[in-house]
């Protein structure tokens, strides 16, 4: 298992590579001339032609292409043109945001919808089995940012409670230093009226993001959860006289579990890009908001980046499924065995 994973890696790192080189192509032929657009339209040709030299957009391709791959070896991405700054160091900040959001989404959507899919196989085609049907529907094809203008609407008008913007109070005086998440680092510190206003901030825009989500992986479980009853094995452990609740979450639950989780993985990858328009609506200061911001601006570092932080999300997510799958799963491991 270790071999295959080892192989998976590197077959993943060669993924980054590729798409590090198809973004930096795609940034580079997409109309418009980034220093003009930075400098706005009452820019002289001599600053035009001074910020192109300083971004080195005057150098040939192959140049151009050396020296991005070459700093991004490094670490190095660039300056942005957005806020003057490295854009890892934007990265860096913005990234803690969107994670934490991303994180309790996911958990959200892990405690609904895996225990809605259940219960709805157990009723299979009765009256809870159709409600549950309607609404995984409902959540799939509802927008998220049309979910999250609803949450606002009620919030602010029925729910003084919730607030609607923001990561913190602005009364709160807290320096999240440690991991940059507000829920681990206000637990750490002891400030728990720091975790207490952080969680009501994530709360609407969790359930915002988290609709989809759990339709989809609801509906999923239900389809595994009936297909894995028909199961010889399911037969066979009813026939020991093991209780219908032990069969249903230790036996069954641990075989359909494969695809929801699956499904959770690549969803946790894409929320980190996908996330835009709920951070906006919110106002939330994450890398998604922050990757929105600099394709309006054009600005092709900052771009890279935020593209490529998603990648390596995409490729960290798919190390970590082929990791649950294979403790889950025993023929995923023989066949990892098999492969090597």
């Amino acid at each position: 298992m270790f071999a295959y994973l080892l192989r998976r890696a590197l077959t993943l790192l060669f993924v980054l590579f590729g798409l590090a080189i198809l973004i930096f192509i795609i940034a580079r032929i997409v109309p418009g001339d980034p220093a003009r657009i930075a400098l706005g339209p009452l820019a002289t040709a001599t600053q035009v032609s001074e910020l192109r030299e300083e971004m080195g957009l005057d150098a040939s391709f192959p140049v151009q292409l050396w020296s991005y791959l070459s700093g991004l070896a490094q670490g190095d991405l660039g300056k942005s043109l957005l806020t003057s700054r490295p854009v890892m160091d934007d990265i860096r900040g913005a990234l803690p945001a969107t994670f934490e959001l991303v994180l309790v989404t996911i958990v959200l959507q892990i405690v609904v919808s895996i225990p809605l899919g259940v219960i709805a196989a157990i009723y299979r085609n009765m009256w809870v089995d159709n409600v549950l049907r309607v609404v995984s529907l409902i959540g799939v094809v509802t927008p998220g940012f049309v979910l999250a203008i609803m949450l606002q609407l009620i919030a602010a008008h029925y729910l003084g409670f919730l607030p609607i913007a923001g990561r913190l109070d602005g009364g709160i005086d807290f320096n999240a230093n440690i991991t940059g998440l507000l829920l681990i680092d206000g637990a750490l510190k002891g400030r728990f009226d720091v975790v207490l206003d952080a969680m009501r901030h994530l709360l609407l825009p969790a359930i915002a993001l988290s609709a989809a989500g759990i339709g989809q992986v609801m509906r999923i479980t239900r389809t595994a959860m009936i297909e894995v009853a028909s199961r010889d094995f399911v037969e066979a452990t009813r026939a020991y006289g093991i209780p219908e609740r032990v069969v249903t979450f230790r036996y069954m639950l641990r075989v359909a579990s494969v695809a929801p989780l699956t499904i959770l993985g690549l969803e946790f990858a894409s929320l980190i890009g996908n996330a835009f328009i709920v951070e906006f609506v919110f106002s939330w200061p994450g890398i998604a908001s922050y990757g929105v911001r600099t394709i309006m601006q054009k600005d092709l570092n900052a771009v890279i980046g935020v593209v490529l932080v998603s990648g390596v999300f995409f490729v960290v997510a798919n190390l970590i499924i082929d990791l649950v799958l294979g403790l889950l799963d025993p023929r995923h491991r023989l066949r990892a065995e098999r492969e090597t």
